[in-house]
């Protein structure tokens, strides 16, 4: 299992030294993601001011953006990183691509499987110099000329990743992707009987194996050096889960548990905008939850936690901390699994 970094901010002001100092502290990786800042940008100067360190989108919004302008942007990343760019995708929900975006929506699954293709349709007509002729129900790309075609470069398309939560998109990770990432609302048991078992209906639908789709989790953790930051951090990662937990995406996980009550109320309680009810609902009267979402330990037992949870059944982990906690917190973590 490898060590990333967790979701890098890309409102930080420094991001080249963020990066040496991740890269020079043994994590393997870092991710950013398209919240309120551009994904793309900081894994530039990340990936230009270290030599080891991957870098990757977790996730860039494939629905807001056309196929051709993803392949372009990405296909240079992987040049200006030398091979160390990965391509996460996800899908984001109808809302947000409709009323945010001003994109076309329609089912997810279809139009993310085409949207794959459509990619590795052009890079592959970039590579090998050949006409691009790719005609889909949602995206058309039938036009190439030299002008326009990058030249090849030796560490060729990025691999692509895709973000997963239902059965359906999970199974597409597995028939066309070269990695899964889990969303960080996920427990030990929903991985173990929903996500991995959907992961291999794929697999075995295309042909491929279980080392051919890396599995990647951002998992939440609970940890700090102190009684005061111990609570501290744990009221947040709690915050957390109601946020996840009152959205009716991510109900299947509640509903595996047996906590189907309470993704009622979650949702309920966020309709009506009580967010410190929310907050209530899984710090006081669900204690359970917090331990089947997060791992709760000291610094210095973390490693050995998530090792006891994920051996075997992720490839690439980080900690989701939502909570201020300085890098050095994790430095036992770290050595851990370096």
């Amino acid at each position: 299992m490898l060590l990333d970094a967790a979701l890098l901010s890309t409102g930080i002001d420094d991001i080249p030294a963020t990066a040496r100092d991740l890269e020079a502290r043994g994590y393997a990786g870092v991710w950013a993601s398209e919240v309120d800042h551009d994904p793309f940008l900081p894994l530039l100067s990340a990936g230009q001011a270290t030599e080891r360190l991957q870098v990757g989108t977790a996730i860039a919004v494939a629905f807001a953006r056309s196929p051709m302008t993803l392949a372009t942007t990405a296909y240079d990343l992987q040049r200006y990183t030398r091979g160390r760019f990965v391509l996460g995708l996800g899908t984001q929900i109808k809302a947000h691509v409709e009323r945010r975006f001003s994109m076309p929506w329609s089912p997810p699954v279809a139009r993310m499987r085409e949207y794959v293709a459509a990619l590795r349709a052009i890079w592959t007509a970039w590579e090998e110099r050949t006409p691009l002729r790719f005609q889909g129900e949602h995206y058309r790309h039938t036009l190439m000329t030299p002008m326009f075609a990058p030249d090849p470069h030796p560490w060729g398309p990025p691999p692509v990743f895709l973000a997963a939560v239902g059965p359906g998109m999970t199974r597409l990770a597995g028939e066309v992707a070269d990695g899964l990432l889990v969303h960080g609302f996920t427990t030990e048991r929903y991985l173990r009987e929903r996500t991995l078992p959907a992961l291999e209906e794929g697999l075995a639908a295309a042909g491929r194996s279980r080392g051919q789709v890396a599995v990647t989790l951002p998992g939440l953790v609970v940890s700090g050096r102190t009684d005061g930051e111990l609570a501290e951090a744990a009221a947040a990662v709690k915050a957390t889960i109601a946020f996840y937990g009152s959205t009716p995406a991510y109900r299947p996980v509640l509903e595996l548990h047996g906590w189907d009550a309470l993704a009622d109320e979650l949702h309920a309680l966020s309709v009506g905008r009580r967010e410190h009810v929310v907050v209530h609902e899984v710090a006081h009267r669900r204690p359970l939850v917090l331990a089947a979402f997060a791992v709760v330990a000291g610094p210095e037992e973390v490693a050995a936690e998530v090792r006891a949870r994920f051996d075997g059944l992720v490839d690439r982990f980080s900690v989701y901390a939502s909570y201020p906690a300085p890098l050095d917190l994790w430095n036992p973590l770290v050595a851990a699994f370096g």
